[in-house]
């Protein structure tokens, strides 16, 4: 166990459970757990999470904006991925994964790249979904969680192991407060009509 681990494992629970919450202050919790992940992630050349780290960056602050930075009527309130932006999100998908895993099988000495890279795709979905607010954001974490729980028991990282279990706990946690809290939101909107 190092410090890098012991770090990420912290601030990636903190995030979590901010974000449950609903609090803005995920965002930043968060960036800190990227950053220190990014740094780990490197030395154990799983390098589709090293570009996944990067590219949280940009998500987290993006979610930051949302959540923090706009006026109140504004800011994303929890709902349903309508049916069109799910295509639009599962073909990013696809060609993300596909492409990642194909580059770092041919090009790197990346250790599982394809399952790497599917977990990666699917994190840029969840983490975009989590900007906007929208509730299958905790299924697809779920799935995730369990993916890279086994990556990581293969790569022996046994506090990240203990870490995304500890996720999907707070995933499914998450996926039941949002739904409570989106019908609590429903209930007030159809009383304000």
């Amino acid at each position: 166990m190092t410090l890098l681990e012991v770090t990420g494992f912290v601030f990636g629970i903190a995030g979590i459970w901010l974000t449950i919450k609903e609090h803005w202050a995920c965002f930043p919790v968060g960036l800190v757990n990227v950053i220190v992940s990014l740094f780990l992630f490197a030395e154990q050349r799983l390098y589709s999470d090293v570009i996944q780290q990067g590219v949280y960056i940009i998500l987290l602050s993006y979610g930051w904006y949302q959540w923090k930075n706009r006026k109140v009527e504004l800011r994303p309130i929890i709902s349903f991925t309508n049916s069109s932006m799910k295509l639009v999100l599962v073909t990013a998908f696809i060609i993300v994964a596909a492409g990642m895993g194909y580059f770092f099988d041919q090009y790197t000495n990346a250790d599982v790249p394809y399952l790497d890279s599917t977990a990666t795709g699917l994190s840029f979905l969840a983490q975009y979904l989590i900007a906007k607010k929208k509730i299958e954001n905790w299924m697809i974490w779920m799935v995730v969680n369990l993916m890279y729980t086994g990556i990581y028991i293969y790569k022996e990282l046994y506090l990240y192991v203990i870490l995304f279990v500890i996720y999907f706990v707070l995933a499914v946690i998450g996926f039941s407060k949002w739904k409570n809290e989106m019908m609590l939101q429903k209930t007030f909107i159809a009383d304000e009509k």
